[in-house]
């Protein structure tokens, strides 16, 4: 059988987003907090009970925290918010993100260049799906609160850029006073 050739895009980009998925590893595992040995699971500064969650969030915030779901398009405020602030994770009040890193994407989530350092960490969704549409077989990185553990979104590519597509129902926002 003949192999089938290799798009150039596809490759580059592949490339790309393996040495990405990597450095973030890396920068991940060398600030994140200690793994039970006996464990595969991380031990975040922050835990609570699924009682505990639930007494805290929305079932809807439980759901995307908690559970890994996604928003609807456009349901947060968070997407046309502009003033200067920071957003903080809502599962454990640890700020994630500044006004000024964020893209005004109309997409219909919460689009950032970066986060905060030591704030956000990634991982690899085995089980995604958006809209109907079944991703198991497209790599997508989540991004998840570094304390607590609380999922926020995906790290994803729009166009040229790699950027972090948060769940407005994952964030609280403050805004900054001068």
């Amino acid at each position: 059988m003949t192999p089938s050739p290799v798009n150039r895009r596809i490759f580059l980009g592949g490339t790309a987003l393996a040495a990405l998925t990597a450095a973030q590893a890396r920068t991940a595992s060398a600030t994140a907090p200690s793994a039970n040995p006996a464990s595969e699971e991380m031990v975040y500064e922050v835990t609570r009970t699924d009682d505990e969650w639930r007494a805290r969030l929305t079932g809807e915030e439980f759901r995307i925290l908690r559970e890994g779901g996604t928003e609807e398009k456009h349901s947060s405020p968070h997407v046309t918010e502009t003033r200067d602030g920071v957003y903080c994770c809502k599962g454990c009040d640890l700020t994630l993100y500044d006004w000024h890193w964020k893209v005004p994407l109309d997409i219909g989530w919460v689009f950032f260049r970066h986060s905060r350092p030591n704030a956000v960490l990634t991982d690899i969704d085995g089980d995604a799906f958006l809209d109907g549409m079944d991703l198991r077989n497209i790599v997508q990185i989540e991004a998840h609160c570094r304390r607590c553990g609380s999922h926020l979104g995906h790290i994803v590519h729009t166009g040229s850029d790699l950027v972090h597509c948060i769940n407005g129902a994952s964030l609280n926002f403050r805004t900054v006073t001068a």
